[in-house]
């Protein structure tokens, strides 16, 4: 038996980088997968690598910024497959500037997709859960989020925030049998990443015991585990997975 079979997961930002790496990997461990993003040839290219590795998969263009659009589509997953077991809030951006420089727009925005996001698709797929009386969800929160870092206000803030949204909504759904953790991945080998200098790249590396960049599918591995009936015992935890770049 695969670690996620029968269960229904829903992934947001699931067409590159660590979204994309976490649907093959939830799709490779038995996982209905249920793909979103912004774009529809992302989403259309993620569903077939899906289905290609045996998988049943579906998926919809979904801003986690615009609530009714995240609230039909979930009334979409329910009404197809009757439940929901697993939310994995991955989409994020990035906006980047020092607190003197940066725009009050490039605030905005990264909060309303990173904070705001978060708690849309959460607050959309809870009833669902609590009606199961099971559920896992799997907030995407970051080092960033834990230490900070120069140039970061705002994502710093956002991911801090799903920080605490993790630690309360796991004091108040646990009853109800539903787990919420998140992952502070550190430096990623994904798309994000193509714009920094090979030299900032390399200072990257220099500061990781491991001495390399984590790969997408390091960061999938972990929210498997966390997702499986495996990691029933954890709630209410952030896992740092960064190579030790924190010690």
């Amino acid at each position: 038996m695969k670690r996620l079979d029968g269960k229904v997961c829903l992934i947001t930002g699931a067409a590159q980088g660590i979204g994309l790496a976490t649907a093959l990997k939830f799709a490779r461990e038995g996982a209905s997968v249920v793909v979103c993003d912004v774009q529809q040839a992302g989403v259309d290219a993620a569903v077939a690598q899906c289905e290609a590795l045996g998988a049943t998969a579906t998926g919809f263009v979904i801003d986690v910024t615009q609530r009714e659009m995240v609230d039909a589509v979930v009334a979409q997953v329910t009404a197809r497959f009757g439940r929901i077991d697993v939310l994995v809030n991955n989409a994020g951006i990035t906006q980047d500037a020092r607190l003197q420089k940066m725009t009050l727009e490039q605030f905005d925005r990264v909060i309303d997709v990173n904070l705001r996001g978060v708690f849309h698709c959460a607050q959309a797929v809870v009833n669902t859960m609590t009606a199961q009386g099971s559920g896992v969800i799997l907030n995407a929160s970051s080092v960033v989020g834990i230490y900070g870092n120069f140039g970061q206000t705002n994502y710093a803030a956002s991911k801090f925030g799903v920080i605490g949204f993790t630690k309360t909504w796991s004091r108040e759904l646990g009853p109800k049998g539903i787990r919420v953790n998140a992952v502070a991945p550190g430096f990623i080998a994904t798309p994000i990443l193509s714009t920094i200098p090979d030299k900032v790249i390399t200072e990257m590396e220099q500061r990781v015991p491991l001495g390399r960049l984590g790969q997408p599918e390091e960061i999938a591995n972990v929210y498997a585990f966390l997702a499986s009936d495996e990691a029933s015992y954890i709630n209410g935890t952030v896992i740092e997975v960064s190579g030790g770049m924190s010690v």
